[in-house]
């Protein structure tokens, strides 16, 4: 996504930029990390293929697309609760990560964290293959690709 692209979409992102630093500091997850899977999920609520907040043909919902065939969706599309569910998923995973491969950096748990929450656990066999089976193939490098763009946007 180029930067004028990027520049867009932070308007859009900045509505919802005091809750993803709340839900943030109670997840104990750094907003712009948030920030960048609500870029990649949704481009901020943006995004085609959005209908009230459901994408993936209906399987996942609201601005980090938290899928219905594994969690019971909570709150409004946008809000603060859903927010905070989907962190909660991704903390959960990034412990999963963790304890599944506890000799990697903290670094790298966090990108199998990532690539995990868009593709399940059973997915991440390696490091050096941890975005082989990702939407698009780069999803956990995309994702802190985009946190990094918020990050210098005080997210």
């Amino acid at each position: 996504m180029g930067s004028h692209e990027m520049a867009e979409e932070l308007k859009h992102m900045n509505k919802y930029k005091s809750i993803i630093k709340r839900v943030g500091r109670n997840h104990g997850v750094a907003p712009s990390v948030i920030a960048g899977i609500i870029s990649r999920e949704t481009r901020a609520g943006t995004g085609a293929g959005l209908d009230n907040g459901w994408g993936d043909n209906g399987n996942a919902f609201g601005l980090m697309q938290v899928d219905k065939n594994y969690h019971r969706p909570r709150g409004r599309w946008d809000s603060e609760e859903h927010l905070s569910q989907a962190t909660g998923i991704l903390v959960d995973i990034i412990g999963s990560v963790q304890k599944k491969f506890p000799s990697w950096t903290e670094e790298q748990q966090l990108r199998g964290g990532l690539a995990a929450y868009n593709m399940g656990l059973d997915n991440v066999h390696s490091y050096s293959e941890v975005d082989k089976k990702t939407t698009g193939g780069d999803y956990s490098k995309d994702v802190l690709a985009r946190a990094q763009f918020y990050k210098s946007n005080d997210y």
